[in-house]
This record gives C-alpha cells, structure tokens and sequence, in this order.
C-alpha cells in the first residue's frame, strides 16, 4: 500500500534540489566550458581532469571529502556556522552541494564541446567588426552553442536527482528536511516497504526517461 502523503517529500525535495543544483552547475560550467574551450595553458589537462574527478569516483568517497571539508570541525564548515548561523551538514543546501559536485563534471563537458564546435572565425569576424567580448558571447557563441547548454542543463538536472551516496553522507536522510527519492528508496527497500520502493522507483524511471529524451531531442541535429 502506497502511502501517498508520505510519498510527496521526497519528490518535491529531489526536485528542488536538482533544480538549484543543476542551475548553480550550469553556470559554472557556462563560465568555465567558455573559458576553456579556447585556452591553451601549462596544467590546463590537470585541472580539467579534477573537474572530471566526480564522475569516476564511488559518490560515498565524494560525499566523505565533503564531509570532512565542510563539516563542524572544519574550518569552511565553521566559518559558514558562523556566517550562517546553522551548520552546513544535514541540510537540504548540503544536498545541493553533493548535486553540484557530482553534475558539474556532465555539465562541463557538454557545454565544453559544444563552445569549441564552434568556428572560431566567426567570433573573430565579430570582433574585428567592434563587438565586444560580452557581445561575441551572447549574439554569437550562445546561439550557436545552444543545443549543448541545454543538453547540459538537462543532463546536470538529471544526474542531480539521482545523486544518493555523496547526499546520504553529508546531508544524510532526515524526513521531511533531507531526505530526497534515492535514499527514501534505500530506507523503503532496507524497511520492508516494498510498495513505497517501487512508487518512487517508478517516478524517479518516469522523470528520467523524460528528461533523457528531451536531452536526445535537442541533441538531434536538424535537417
């Protein structure tokens, strides 16, 4: 039996999270992917690749350097106590945290290849026309490089609300505050609700599938 009150929190809150999450990875990956498509620098393989680190490395080892960099003890974690006035850990912004952490290296790169699929002589056309940096952007490489800053921002959204393992260990899995659909999942399994598993199962299947064919939609090239 399906407990239908019980069923929304969750959801609700995955979403949301995803939603910031995705929003503050998306810009991120906006400034950074722009920035790098065209850069050419000593230790630029490096960085990249520990922008890529969260995608290959088990979520729990994510969620445990989070943990213990943000945590009461550290100093980012009670500098933002005190700042804040609450602590950062088992809250639903240190869900958001994990989200970012773990959709940004997908919104990176997506965003990266479509800013260098971009031809470079139309951008040098524009500035030897007079258009500033910020116009460049925004009347060329943006539009042009639409299609992937979408897929990006679908992609990050996603994957952030999916994220379990990084969240379960810095946010943990309090009803009602932090507790978001994959770890609700975990605690139905684990409890023997079996019907409330497959509930959110199937919602979390539904959302994904949605959101990967819109991802496959403008991904799609015209014509």
């Amino acid at each position: 039996m399906v407990d239908w009150h019980g069923f929304w929190p969750p959801v609700l809150l995955s979403v949301r999270v995803a939603f910031v999450s995705s929003l503050i990875a998306w810009i991120l990956g906006l400034w950074l992917g722009r920035w790098l498509s065209r850069k050419v620098f000593p230790g630029k393989a490096l960085l990249e690749t520990i922008f890529l680190l969260p995608l290959v490395l088990p979520p729990t080892v994510v969620g445990f350097i989070l943990l213990k960099g943000l945590g009461r003890r550290s100093l980012l974690g009670q500098f933002a106590e005190w700042l804040f006035a609450k602590p950062i850990v088992f809250s639903w912004e240190a869900a958001v945290i994990a989200s970012v952490v773990v959709s940004f290296p997908l919104v990176y790169q997506t965003m990266k290849i479509g800013f260098a699929g971009i031809d470079s002589c139309l951008e040098e056309a524009a500035r030897s026309a007079g258009a500033g940096e910020w116009q460049v952007l925004r009347y060329i490489s943006l539009p042009l490089a639409l299609p992937s800053l979408v897929s990006a921002y679908i992609l990050g959204f996603a994957r952030g609300l999916g994220e379990f393992g990084a969240t379960l260990m810095i946010a943990g899995n309090i009803p009602g505050r932090t507790q978001t659909v994959p770890t609700a999942i975990y605690i139905a399994v684990d409890s023997g609700h079996t019907s409330m598993a497959w509930a959110w199962a199937l919602s979390m299947i539904l959302l994904s599938f949605l959101l990967l064919s819109l991802t496959g939609r403008f991904a799609r090239p015209e014509g």
